[in-house]
C-alpha cells in the first residue's frame, strides 16, 4: 500500500508524500527505500527535520533560478550591466552557500553528545557519537557534510595552538590535520574514528600553560596536576567531522562543544562560533538544575553581549532521574516544573524556550521502538522547536536579501524600461507634430532638441565634478577604514603592547585600539553620510530640470560594525583584562589578544570594507545609467529630425518604426512585471515589496 503522508513544508502550508511502506509484527510503519526510517507511532521527527531542509533547500534553488533567470532576461534586453551582474552573482552564491548552525553547548556529563544522538543518528540504531560517563567531547567538533568530501574525522593538532593562526585560517591548509577515515557500512569503524574526539594527552604544566589551558591546582577553575605534576589536555584543538547525514547535506552544521574550561582556552570559539551560531542548545542537568560552572557558560558564552535570548534554547536533560519508582508522574511533572521554573528565574529566559528532556531514553526507545517511552522522554516537543523555530527565521533572513538587492535591480529596470518610453513617446509626438509641417518647422525642431542636448551636456559638467567628488570621498572612506589602514594601526597597537613594561601600559594600548577602530568607523560614516547627501541632490537636480525618474538613494548605517566592535570590547574586559589573566598568562597576553580580538576585529572590517564597496557602486550605478539612456535618447530624437529634414517621405516610415518600439518596450515592461510576480511567488513575498525604497544599502549578516 502507499498511502499519503501530510508533511510541513516550510512555508507552513504542507505538501502530500507518497511513500511505500511495510509493516512490522508490531504493527508499526517503517519507511523502505532510505537509510534513515520514519516511525509515525513513535513521533521520530527525522524525516520531518529531513523534509523541512529538503524544502528550504528546494526554495533557495527555486529562489535562485527566479533569479538567474532575471539575470538573463537583464542582459538580453540590455538593461544589464556589469554591476547589476556582481550583485546577481553574489546573491546567487548566497543561496547556494547557505548554512545553519546549531550548536549543543553544556559543562561537561551535561548529555550533549547523546541529545545529537538521540534527535539526528537514532535510525542508525546504535550510538554515533561518543557518549558516556565523565568528558566525551574533549575540543569543538563540527558535523558537517559538502559533496566532494570524503568520510572522516579531520583533527586539528592541540600543538597549533601555541603559533598565531587561528583555526579559522588553518581550515584552508588540509596539511595541518589529521583524517581519520569513516567507513559508512562498517558502524564500529565510524564509532572507533569518531571516539578520536574524546582523546586527551598529559603533558607538563608549563606546556599546557603554553597552548592556553588554565591550571588551578584544586581543579574547580581549571585543569588540576597529577602527583608527577602532568596536566590532561585535549589532544586536538578542532575537529570536522564529514558525514553524508541526510540534514547535514542539506546544509546543516551541528557544533558539539567541551566543557567551560575548554571552552575558554578556545576564544575563537566563544568570540565566533558561538555568537554567529543560528541556533544554541544549552543543556543543563534536571537534578543539578543551574550550578555555578553552568550560569558561567550560559553568560560568558551561550548569552554574553546579546540584548535578547532569540535562538537560544534551554535543555533540562536527564529527567529520567526523576524516574525512581517511588514518585507519581504528578509529582515528577510538579518536580519538573519548578526545576524550569528556577532555571527561567536563573538564566531570564521564557519557560516556553525551557524544554525538560531525557536525551539517553529517547534514544533508547527509538532504537527498540518502544512509542511509550519516547513519549515520556519529551524530547518530541524540542525537535518541534527547532522543525518550527530555526528554518523559518533563516528563510526570512535570505527573503529579506533577496527583498532588499532584487528590489533594487527590479526598480532600475523599472526606470530605465519608464525613461526609454517617455523618451520614445516624446520622439512620437515630435514626428507626429511634423506631419504636413513645412521645412523651416522642422528645421526649427531641429534646432530646439540641438539646444536641448547642448543644455543637457552643460549640465553633465555639474555630474562629472559630483562624480570626481565621490571618488574622493569614496576613497577617503576607504583611508580611514581599508585594510591597509587597520593592518598599520595593529601593528602599532602590537608595539605599544610589546615595549609595555607593566600592565598598565598594556591595558592603555588596548584601550587604545579600540578607540581607533571606533574612530575610524566614525569617520567613515560621516563621509558616507556626505555622499548621500550630495548623490540626494544630485537627483533631484537631474529630476527637476532633465526629467528623470530616480529613486532616492539608499542609506548606508554603520550600527552594525560598531555593535560588533562593541561586543569585542566586552569579550575582552571578561575574557583578557583580567588580574587572573595577567597574572596567569603575563608573557601570552599580547598573543592571546591578537589571537582573538584583533581577529575578530579584522574580520569586522573586512565585512565592513565589502558592504561598502557593494554600496558604493550599486548607489551611483541608477544616476551613470540615467544619464547614458538620456545622452542615447537626445542622440536618438536629433538623429529622427535629421532624417526627416533631409527627406520629408521617410516622416511616416519613421513614426510606424517608433510605434513598433513602442510596443516592443510596453511588452518588455510586461515581461519584467511577470518576472516581478514570479520572483515575489517563488520567495513567498508580496510584489509591491520590490516597489519600495530600501531602507539601508547593508546585506544581511
Amino acid at each position: 500500500m502507499t498511502p499519503e503522508t501530510f508533511v510541513p513544508d516550510c512555508k507552513g502550508k504542507g505538501r502530500r508524500i507518497s511513500y511505500a511502506i511495510r509493516v512490522n509484527l508490531e504493527g508499526v510503519a517503517l519507511m523502505v527505500g532510505q537509510h534513515y526510517r520514519v516511525d509515525p507511532h513513535l513521533g521520530n521527527l527525522t524525516m520531518a527535520l529531513t523534509d523541512q531542509f529538503s524544502a528550504f533547500a528546494q526554495w533557495r534553488g527555486d529562489v535562485g533560478h527566479s533569479i538567474q533567470q532575471l539575470r538573463t532576461w537583464l542582459a538580453n534586453n540590455d538593461l544589464g550591466d556589469a554591476q547589476t551582474d556582481m550583485r546577481i552573482q553574489y546573491l546567487i552564491d548566497r543561496l547556494k552557500e547557505d548554512k545553519l548552525v546549531v550548536a549543543f553547548v553544556a559543562e561537561f556529563s551535561r548529555g550533549k553528545s547523546e541529545l545529537i544522538n538521540a534527535i539526528f543518528f537514532s535510525d542508525y540504531r546504535t550510538r554515533i557519537l561518543p557518549s558516556s560517563a565523565g568528558r566525551t567531547t574533549m575540543c569543538p567538533t563540527e558535523l558537517q557534510w559538502e559533496q566532494g568530501q570524503q568520510p572522516g574525522v579531520r583533527l586539528l593538532p592541540i600543538e597549533t595552538r601555541a603559533r598565531s593562526e587561528s583555526v579559522s585560517e588553518l581550515r584552508r591548509d588540509p596539511a595541518e590535520w589529521v583524517l581519520e577515515p569513516i567507513a559508512l557500512q562498517d558502524t564500529e569503524s565510524m564509532q572507533r574514528a569518531l571516539q578520536r574526539v574524546s582523546e586527551t594527552k598529559r603533558v607538563p604544566r608549563e606546556e599546557a600553560e603554553r597552548l592556553g589551558f588554565q591550571i588551578d591546582e584544586t581543579g574547580i577553575e581549571g585543569a588540576k596536576p597529577d602527583a608527577d605534576g602532568l596536566v590532561e589536555v585535549a589532544r586536538w584543538r578542532h575537529a570536522i567531522i564529514q558525514f553524508p547525514h541526510p540534514l547535514l547535506e542539506q546544509g546543516l552544521i551541528i557544533v558539539d562543544t567541551p566543557g567551560l574550561n575548554a571552552i575558554g582556552s578556545e576564544p575563537e570559539l566563544t568570540l565566533s562560533l558561538l555568537p554567529n551560531a543560528h541556533a544554541v542548545l544549552f543543556i543543563l542537568a534536571a537534578d543539578t538544575g543551574v550550578t555555578q560552572s553552568d550560569l558561567a557558560v550560559w553568560q560568558k558564552h551561550v548569552n554574553a553581549g546579546r540584548g535578547h535570548t532569540r535562538g537560544r534554547v534551554v535543555v533540562l536533560n536527564k529527567i529520567d532521574g526523576l524516574w525512581d519508582g517511588m514518585r507519581t508522574d504528578a509529582e515528577i511533572k510538579t518536580e519538573i516544573d519548578n526545576q524550569v521554573a528556577s532555571v527561567a528565574e536563573t538564566l531570564n529566559i521564557d519557560s516556553e524556550m525551557i524544554f525538560p528532556v531525557s536525551a539517553q531514553k529517547a534514544l533508547y526507545a527509538r532504537v527498540n521502538r518502544d512509542a511509550q517511552l519516547l513519549a515520556r522522554s519529551r524530547v518530541m516537543r524540542l525537535e518541534n522547536a527547532l522543525t518550527t523555530e530555526l528554518l523559518p527565521g533563516r528563510q526570512q533572513l535570505l527573503r529579506d536579501n533577496v527583498l532588499v538587492e532584487c528590489g533594487d535591480i527590479l526598480r532600475r529596470g523599472d526606470e530605465l524600461l519608464g525613461a526609454r518610453l517617455r523618451g520614445l513617446r516624446e520622439q512620437l509626438q515630435e514626428m507626429s507634430d511634423l506631419r504636413g509641417k513645412n521645412q523651416g518647422v522642422i528645421e526649427y525642431m531641429m534646432r530646439k532638441v540641438r539646444q536641448e542636448k547642448d543644455e543637457f551636456e552643460s549640465g553633465l559638467k555639474k555630474y562629472h565634478a559630483v562624480r570626481s567628488v565621490f571618488t574622493n570621498i569614496s576613497n577617503r572612506v576607504f583611508t580611514h577604514i581599508g585594510m591597509d589602514a587597520v593592518r598599520v594601526e595593529t601593528r602599532r597597537t602590537r608595539e605599544a603592547m610589546t615595549m609595555a613594561k607593566f600592565t598598565e601600559g598594556l591595558r592603555e594600548a588596548m584601550r587604545n585600539y579600540f578607540d581607533m577602530l571606533r574612530e575610524r568607523l566614525r569617520n567613515s560614516s560621516q563621509d558616507i553620510e556626505e555622499i548621500t547627501n550630495m548623490l540626494d541632490a544630485m537627483y533631484k537636480r537631474f529630476s527637476v530640470e532633465h526629467g528623470l525618474k530616480l529613486t532616492p538613494p539608499s542609506t548606508f548605517s554603520f550600527w552594525q560594525y560598531e555593535r560588533e566592535i562593541a561586543r569585542l570590547e566586552k569579550a575582552f574586559n571578561e575574557q583578557i583584562n583580567t588580574t587572573k589573566v595577567y597574572v596567569r598568562w603575563k608573557n601570552t597576553v599580547t598573543q592571546r589578544f591578537f589571537e582573538t580580538i584583533a581577529l575578530e576585529a579584522r574580520h569586522t572590517f573586512e565585512v565592513a570594507n565589502r558592504d561598502i564597496e557593494h554600496w558604493l557602486r550599486a548607489v551611483m550605478a541608477p544616476l551613470e545609467t540615467q544619464v547614458r539612456e538620456y545622452q542615447l535618447q537626445l542622440r536618438r530624437r536629433l538623429d529622427s529630425v535629421k532624417r526627416v529634414h533631409e527627406a520629408t517621405g521617410t516622416l511616416e516610415e519613421r513614426i510606424n518604426e517608433l510605434l513598433q518600439a513602442e510596443s516592443s518596450l510596453l511588452q518588455q515592461i510586461a515581461e519584467l512585471n511577470a518576472l516581478k510576480r514570479q520572483l515575489a511567488h517563488v520567495a513567498g513575498v508580496a510584489v509591491e515589496g520590490f516597489d519600495a525604497p530600501p531602507q539601508q544599502g547593508n546585506m544581511a549578516a
